[in-house]
């Protein structure tokens, strides 16, 4: 029942820590906007909210002595992605601070980066954090206020990171992976290529059938033309 819990808690975190990235990456575009600085407050949010969760659930479990070696090691697998997880969200917190600074959204004259990309990102967020109507109540200065709360969350995520690592030592290198890297896309592609092997399979069955017969008439025509050349030789000698 833990281990579900806490597979879903970081699948969880997986989901909107890709999300926060994905919005990051817009800062200072044409679809830039106060929206888009509440969106990622609200996101960061949710994923400390969900690494705290994951970070009790585990660092429980893997401080307990009763558990098995086999489920230790699962946890300890979790841990690892876990941890993971949370460098990327502060290399996208310090990325997103760092965007934020070169691009004020309270400074009109400066230049946005003109990426291509338009319309709104509040459709990605929800998605994430399944809420289904995202209001806003932003302040005129979000982006300035929010950046400073930015910097401490930075800093909070700092630490978390670091208790971690104080309270539980997983080194890394020492966990085992269950699948190859990327077999998640490897098996989709076996699936469509086992799929269009079978199609080819069948096709090259049925051209094998044709060259069989093909083969077999031009054999007894070849026969059939021995033979009379035979009988004629015959004949004449």
């Amino acid at each position: 029942m833990v281990k579900e819990e806490c597979k879903a808690l970081l699948d969880a975190l997986s989901k909107v820590t890709a999300c926060y990235r994905h919005m990051v990456l817009t800062i200072g575009g044409t679809s830039d906007s106060q929206n888009l600085r509440e969106e990622l407050k609200k996101t960061r949010q949710k994923a400390q909210e969900l690494a705290v969760a994951n970070r009790n659930k585990l660092t429980a479990v893997l401080k307990d002595k009763t558990v098995s070696k086999e489920d230790k090691a699962e946890f300890e697998r979790l841990w690892v992605i876990f941890s993971t997880c949370l460098e990327i969200l502060e290399i996208d917190m310090r990325r997103a601070l760092e965007l934020g600074h070169e691009f004020p959204l309270n400074v009109p004259k400066k230049h946005l980066i003109q990426t291509g990309m338009s319309g709104g990102t509040s459709g990605v967020a929800a998605r994430a954090m399944s809420v289904q109507n995202m209001k806003y109540e932003a302040e005129h200065n979000i982006d300035v206020v929010d950046l400073k709360d930015l910097e401490n969350e930075i800093n909070q995520v700092g630490e978390m990171m670091y208790e971690m690592e104080m309270k539980v030592n997983v080194p890394q290198w020492t966990v085992e992976a269950k699948q190859d890297p990327g077999a998640e896309l490897k098996s989709t592609i076996s699936v469509g290529a086992s799929s269009i092997g079978m199609i080819s399979v069948e096709e090259n069955k049925s051209f094998c059938d044709i060259s069989k017969v093909l083969a077999g008439i031009i054999f007894s025509a070849v026969l059939i033309i021995a033979i009379v050349l035979a009988v004629c030789v015959v004949k004449l000698s």
